[in-house]
């Protein structure tokens, strides 16, 4: 096992090293340790057929449709009417617009699924108004940053369907209702930490919403609010599953940007390249990571580790504050859909033998990860949140250091308290 481990790992590291993206560095990595180390088997045969079974899963087929729905609704005025009822909502406490970044992105996020969506599109709305109410850019990337993770734990999320096919097949339905209350209070703790810093910088406040106003807004936004009801409430109930609730959600938002009057044929073509280009990013990974995987199951490599890491404690709060660790340290270096399908094998069997929930383990794990977005050299949120506020990440590392804290806070409640993520599931029967 040792060599393959070896060889493995530094040529993954060599590879990102020299520049290259990380699915190309999981694949070469991979087909270097076959050849060197599992000369029994033709590596490149065997490569190429792992990528295309890993991709194999009806499952998997949500992800172009849940993509291709934000895109959509990023770019058909759906943004917009959720970004104003958030306004409505809350824009006149201080630091106002800081909460209306958070539920903005929680409501998009949530929608959409995606984070990086989420950066782009709320931060992009939203920055240049920060900006010119007085709040510091930075302040308002940093905000925009972390806040936007939260679409990944609150449902409909595609790494939690990644998660379901790295596991064996754990309920995705479980998992949709299980990132909801640790979604919410991620943005919960990351909104008293914005009105800690507005109190503190004396931050503007918005102009009060009558009532009126905010009944108004609500109506107006209640189209694409009621979206998330027609998704998860038809995955719960089983009127669909949640590939057939990404094709109804693409219908929905497709229909509503028509209503809307802001979809025309040249949006609807650059909507679908974008999304092709997503789409095939993904899944490129998915497709590597799984060859990955299976090389590190041919070499024994998960239950080794794992008998190492039960050697170590038989506490389980030992192991699941080392795990964590673990994982906080690779969501600094790699992806978030890679490091699910190459480590979930791995600690998934560790934490079943402590009596964990895979449902439970799921949630603290994307929430893990979700860090890791935000966090340098390969955070893909954070420069996407950096770039749409057109400043540096020098300069938002400062504003982020009090968001990180609360984002570990809320992924220590998350492990230690399972019924944060099992409640809702256990409600429902799953």
């Amino acid at each position: 096992m040792a060599i393959e481990v070896i060889i493995l790992v530094v040529t993954f590291l060599i590879f990102l090293g020299l520049g290259l993206p990380v699915a190309w560095s999981i694949g070469l990595s991979t087909l270097l340790t076959m050849l060197v180390s599992i000369d029994s088997i033709p590596a490149f045969t065997t490569v190429a057929q792992r990528m295309a079974t890993g991709l194999d899963s009806f499952a998997l087929l949500a992800i172009p449709f849940f993509v291709l729905s934000g895109q959509i609704m990023n770019q058909g005025g759906i943004a917009n009417r959720l970004i104003a009822f958030a306004k409505a909502l809350v824009g006149s406490f201080p630091g106002g617009l800081a909460y209306v970044n958070i539920i903005g992105a929680m409501l998009f996020g949530a929608i959409s699924g995606s984070a990086a969506a989420a950066a782009s599109a709320i931060g992009g709305i939203l920055g240049p108004r920060m900006e010119k109410e007085g709040y510091p850019r930075e302040f308002g990337a940093a905000i925009n940053i972390t806040s936007a993770t939260t679409g990944l734990i609150i449902p409909p999320s595609n790494i939690l369907i990644v998660y379901s096919l790295a596991s064996g097949g754990a309920s995705i339905t479980a998992l949709f209702l299980a990132g909801y209350i640790p979604g919410i209070i991620t943005g919960l703790v990351l909104m008293a930490v914005a009105a800690y810093w507005a109190k503190k910088k004396n931050y503007p406040t918005g102009s009060r919403t009558t009532f009126r106003d905010l009944i108004l807004k609500f109506f107006d936004a209640l189209p694409s609010l009621f979206l998330l009801v027609v998704v998860i409430g038809g995955i719960v109930t089983g009127i669909f599953t949640a590939t057939e609730a990404s094709g109804v959600a693409v219908l929905y938002t497709f229909v509503l940007s028509l209503i809307y009057g802001e979809m025309n044929k040249e949006r609807f073509f650059d909507i679908f390249i974008k999304s092709i280009l997503t789409t095939s990013i993904v899944l490129l990974l998915i497709g590597t990571s799984m060859s990955m995987s299976w090389v590190m199951a041919y070499a024994d490599i998960p239950q080794s580790f794992s008998e190492a890491l039960l050697q170590l404690s038989d506490n389980k709060f030992v192991i699941l504050l080392i795990i964590n660790l673990i994982l906080l340290f690779i969501g600094v270096f790699m992806d978030m859909t890679p490091a699910v399908l190459i480590f979930t094998p791995i600690f998934l069997p560790v934490v079943k033998d402590l009596g964990m929930d895979p449902i439970h383990f799921g949630i603290v794990m994307v929430l893990n990860l979700c860090i890791g977005l935000c966090t340098p050299p390969v955070g893909s949120v954070l420069f996407v949140g950096v770039g749409v506020a057109k400043t540096s990440i020098q300069k938002v590392i400062k504003p982020l250091l009090p968001l990180f804290v609360a984002m570990l806070l809320v992924l220590i409640l998350v492990t230690y308290i399972p019924q944060l993520s099992l409640w809702l599931p256990n409600v429902f029967g799953y």
